[in-house]
């Protein structure tokens, strides 16, 4: 399988990097983004905004951003791994404490949830997709997303964002944590323009060649790092399959 795509713009959102200059900078020498400072989100409804957490945030800021044109006709793919954990533990951790939970934290914390308010807020009716693909939900997600402009979106918005998991859960995480959010607009790839390209490689057997990635970001932030640095390729390694993304003119 063998992708083509335009990025056509871009936007994103972690601690200590607010603007595309300071994007740009980063990705020619990364580091894993710290802090608690948090976008203001003042793009969206002060009814729901109120209900937006860290995770929700560093997702929504980089998609107002990009959707800021938009009349609500462009169809939406939001992903991320994890998903709004903090608010599952603290559901789990009342279900053991048997205290009653609530149907508002519960509405919230569903992996669609992120994706309903952005689309409430605007009014949009149209495709709104949220997904999990594990190591390799980023390519899941351009999977998700090609496959709606083949199916005749002129273009499709993709958000990817994911947060730091709750301490218990540390112990099985498989790459680095931070908090971060990224969103493009996509489209089908124009003569003269610049593209990407994701392949599907081939089954992950164990005998393929190592993920060519940054080890000290998540693969979901370091696919980010990869499209403004302007490598050549990424090969990731997920468990799964053999990813390759590359770029061409």
């Amino acid at each position: 399988m063998t992708l083509d795509f335009e990025i056509r713009a871009w936007a994103a959102f972690a601690p200590a990097l607010q603007t595309h200059a300071d994007w740009q900078a980063w990705s020619q020498a990364p580091w894993l983004p710290e802090g608690a400072d948090l976008p203001a989100l003042d793009a969206m409804a002060p009814m729901l905004r109120r209900r937006v957490n860290a995770t929700g945030r560093a997702a929504l800021h980089p998609a107002y951003e990009i959707a800021a044109n938009d009349a609500g006709g462009m169809p939406a793919v939001f992903a991320s791994r994890h998903g709004d954990s903090h608010r599952a533990f603290s559901m789990l951790s009342e279900l053991a404490a048997s205290e009653p939970l609530s149907p508002t934290a519960f509405g919230l914390s569903v992996h669609n949830a992120i994706g309903a308010l952005f689309s409430i807020d605007r009014g949009a009716a149209t495709n709104l997709q949220a997904l999990s693909g594990g190591r390799d939900t980023v390519e899941t997600a351009v999977v998700e997303t090609c496959a709606l402009l083949a199916d005749g979106a002129a273009e499709v918005l993709l958000v990817c964002y994911d947060t730091p998991l709750p301490e218990p859960y540390l112990a099985y995480a498989d790459e680095p944590q931070c908090l971060y959010g990224w969103a493009w607009r996509v489209g089908l790839p124009r003569p003269g323009v610049p593209a990407c390209r994701l392949e599907l490689v081939a089954a992950d057997t164990g005998e393929a060649p190592a993920s060519q990635g940054n080890p000290l970001l998540p693969h979901g932030l370091d696919v980010l790092r990869f499209v403004l640095a302007g490598d050549a390729q990424l090969l990731h390694r997920s468990g799964q399959a053999v990813w390759k993304w590359s770029r061409h003119d």
